[in-house]
């Protein structure tokens, strides 16, 4: 069967259109691709360039009583924050209860604060084991003050001092958690402040 130079051309033609219209569409799929990658790079340089900054002074008013100066200092075109949760954090180790019973529960030593401060309770909206404060909203350029506290030894502690138990966290910084909100945009922040030198009460 003969086939015609024209018939040819034509086969060609629809080929190099094919072609051409695939190479087309993976162009258009890698503009898009290349789009929201750079969408996303934006998306989280403009979020690290948000990224609430603050400053902290704990001072010790006397009898392990503290006040925690909590200041936003920036950045200036972040305004304000709707809501900053802060909170003591634990130490790092694993505090398991190897014979719970009615003088401790695991849940006790879930809720009990292993650090040398925790909040002062019932203050500002603090719960009764001190973790942290309610929640509070601050624009650039102001703080706020929240109380704070020694913290004990845990009622099974037997025998353990004040003394001995705030000697195990000397030299050791004070962990604090700030989860913290501006509409929808949401910052965790992780920040450790100076432990002040434990002054036993005389």
């Amino acid at each position: 069967m003969d086939i015609s130079w024209g018939e040819i051309t034509a086969s060609i033609t629809a080929v190099a259109s094919t072609a051409a219209a695939f190479l087309a569409w993976r162009t258009s799929v890698r503009s898009a691709e290349t789009a929201d990658t750079v969408a996303r790079i934006e998306e989280q340089r403009w979020r690290a360039d948000l990224t609430p900054k603050f400053t902290f002074d704990l001072t010790e008013t006397g009898n392990g009583q503290a006040l925690l100066d909590v200041h936003l200092e920036g950045p200036d075109f972040l305004g304000h924050l709707d809501s900053i949760s802060i909170v003591v954090g634990n130490d790092d180790r694993d505090h398991q209860v190897l014979h719970p019973g009615p003088d401790v529960t695991q849940e006790e030593v879930d809720a009990f604060v292993w650090w040398p401060y925790r909040f002062s309770p019932n203050a500002n909206g603090t719960d009764e084991h001190g973790r942290g404060p309610a929640p509070f909203d601050l624009a650039v350029g102001t703080g706020t003050r929240r109380a704070m506290q020694r913290t004990r030894p845990g009622h099974w502690m037997t025998g353990k001092t004040q003394g001995a138990w705030q000697g195990e966290y000397v030299g050791q910084s004070v962990r604090l958690v700030l989860t913290c909100w501006r509409g929808d945009e949401k910052w965790v922040i992780v920040r450790r402040i100076a432990n002040p030198p434990f002054a036993p009460s005389v």
